[in-house]
């Protein structure tokens, strides 16, 4: 049964979480009678849109400083903020064998262009460019790289053969426990870069809206939980 006082929430989400709340969004809004608005893009960017007055409810970040940082400069009111989601990143190429279960593609550099986000705007990004550091092969790739806005143009870059190789969002490449984009992949150690932690924020202009405190109580339970699992994502 749909609430009678029904609402609406804009929402800002990561660009890596863009297939889960594909899922979801349609679940909340038949559950609760509220109508979500969807923005996806870089954490970077949603930070400064939203110092600027951009008039989002609900900040689904994909890092947990972006929205720790909003809380500080008084952006988010306090006690809002929360973990939805860890995220993993992964190396893929369309190309079968393309890429080794250990990732020594790195190594060789036996690419013309490798696809990252910008490390500058997207947290998946400077992950990657973490990873790199830690396996000491960030100099000798840095002439290969080419940069997206955001984990959806790296991955773009990657799907349409622009770059043979990338570090994308493992929710981009994988659904309901296995891979289900074609070529070769290396899931990356969580342990060769920082926790992806994703935090969701309530926003200033989102206090007082049914809509948006339904949301973020609804990413905490079970049923959207189980949901966000399917895409790779742990808690």
């Amino acid at each position: 049964m749909t609430a009678v006082h029904a609402g609406e929430a804009t929402v800002a989400v990561a660009a890596n979480f863009t297939a889960p709340m594909a899922r979801l969004a349609p679940v909340f809004e038949q559950a609760t009678g509220h109508r979500l608005v969807l923005t996806h893009g870089a954490a970077g960017k949603f930070y400064a849109q939203i110092r600027n007055g951009a008039p989002f409810d609900v900040l689904l970040s994909s890092d947990d400083e972006t929205p720790a940082r909003l809380e500080r400069e008084g952006l988010a009111p306090p006690q809002t903020r929360f973990t939805y989601a860890i995220g993993r990143l992964v190396l893929w190429s369309t190309q079968p064998g393309r890429v080794d279960a250990q990732g020594a593609v790195l190594r060789r550099g036996d690419f013309a262009r490798l696809a990252i986000a910008n490390p500058k705007v997207a947290p998946y990004g400077a992950a990657a460019v973490e990873v790199m550091e830690r396996l000491g092969v960030r100099a000798a790739l840095a002439p290969k790289i080419v940069q997206g806005d955001s984990i959806t143009q790296a991955w773009q870059f990657v799907a349409t053969g622009n770059a043979e190789l990338g570090f994308v969002a493992l929710s981009q490449v994988w659904k309901d426990g296995r891979f289900v984009a074609a070529g070769s992949q290396w899931l990356v150690p969580a342990t060769l870069h920082a926790p992806l932690r994703q935090d969701a924020v309530l926003l200033r202009r989102g206090q007082g809206n049914a809509a948006a405190e339904a949301l973020l109580a609804y990413l905490r339970s079970d049923a959207a939980r189980r949901i966000i699992r399917a895409y790779g994502y742990e808690f």
